[in-house]
């Protein structure tokens, strides 16, 4: 089934772009992984406002498997391409700066790659927050109601699947596929999955790969997050018609009805209310939202703490608002 565990190298690669706070932490996981045969941890590097290639050479100073190289994009997809083009190892690993690697990441997700024969494994996106506002995200990324039921959110049984978070790739899998499309802000992990699945190859979901991620620490910085995620679904969708035939389509398209659904509602309501239309009936819609969403925000008071239970609701709908509107206005 391919390269056994006890002969394969592996390489990590991290791309970054103004991530002077994480990315120390990251990499430090990256070099405490139990596995022997990590041959190299390659940051790629973008024009950052902030220290961050201060703070990556340093590492790189420190730690001789450490290499950084420039991103003169700045674009996700292309720091990706540019560190493959530093690896020879027969498995790359891809870790974000916002990811931290338990010991045991590499270990497993190698043993998975030689158990099963897929081109690619992965995991779980274990939000975590730090201050009172990650929490919230991190609650509502953990949340059906929040993302939907993908595996790599909310967890599920072992198996093939769509997409999974980061991964664990075969190099000859990416090399077949010819890596990332630069083309891809966003996206770039599903679609380079999907190509990877239309050539032949599987991708596997191990529950057992579960990654720390950080939150967004910011209000703003949540909504351009998934705005970003809405448009380039889409895009996806226009790239491969067959994506939209699939049973995950219908959770990627739940945002943008919402958000149709609402903003009509209130709209029409509201004008109702004020000619006294018989049609104010219609502020039903939202209302039933924001009920539905004020419900799943005061579940969250078996494990929460108040002060997080009070920013769900704004950050749920946030979180839904902000992709439906990418989607919707997703550009071709």
């Amino acid at each position: 089934m391919g390269v056994a565990r006890a002969t394969a190298s592996v390489s990590i690669m991290i791309p970054a772009l103004n991530e002077e706070r994480h990315l120390a932490q990251v990499v430090a996981a990256a070099l405490e992984q139990d596995y022997p045969g990590i041959e190299k941890i390659v940051l790629s590097v973008g024009p950052s406002s902030d220290s961050t290639w201060d703070v990556a050479q340093a590492l790189a100073q420190q730690h001789p498997q450490v290499i950084v190289v420039a991103n003169d994009s700045g674009r996700t997809p292309d720091a990706l391409n540019r560190a493959l083009q530093e690896i020879s190892s027969d498995i790359v690993v891809r870790c974000d700066a916002h990811a931290l690697l338990p010991p045991d990441y590499v270990r497993i997700a190698v043993d998975t790659l030689s158990e099963t024969g897929a081109d690619n494994v992965g995991g779980i996106m274990d939000a975590q927050g730090e201050t009172t506002f990650q929490r919230a995200v991190a609650w509502a990324m953990k949340s059906r109601f929040g993302v939907g039921a993908s595996a790599f959110h909310v967890g599920g049984k072992p198996g093939p699947a769509e997409t999974v978070y980061l991964g664990c790739f075969r190099k000859s899998a990416l090399d077949r596929v010819q890596g990332y499309d630069p083309g891809m802000t966003r996206a770039q992990d599903w679609e380079m999955n999907f190509r990877i699945r239309a050539t032949g190859g599987s991708v596997w979901f191990n529950p057992a790969l579960k990654v720390t991620y950080r939150p967004r620490r910011t209000l703003r910085s949540l909504a351009t997050q998934y705005k970003q995620y809405g448009e380039w679904r889409r895009k996806v969708m226009r790239m491969h018609p067959a994506t939209t035939r699939s049973l995950s389509a219908l959770r990627y398209l739940a945002p943008p009805v919402a958000l149709l659904l609402n903003s009509v509602g209130f709209v029409v309501g509201l004008w109702a209310a004020v000619t006294n239309s018989p049609l104010v009936w219609s502020l039903v819609i939202p209302g039933t939202y924001v009920f539905a969403v004020m419900g799943v925000s005061a579940s969250a008071l078996a494990t929460e703490q108040l002060r997080v239970v009070m920013r769900l609701p704004l950050v749920i709908a946030t979180m839904h608002h902000s992709w439906g509107w990418g989607f919707l206005t997703s550009r071709r």
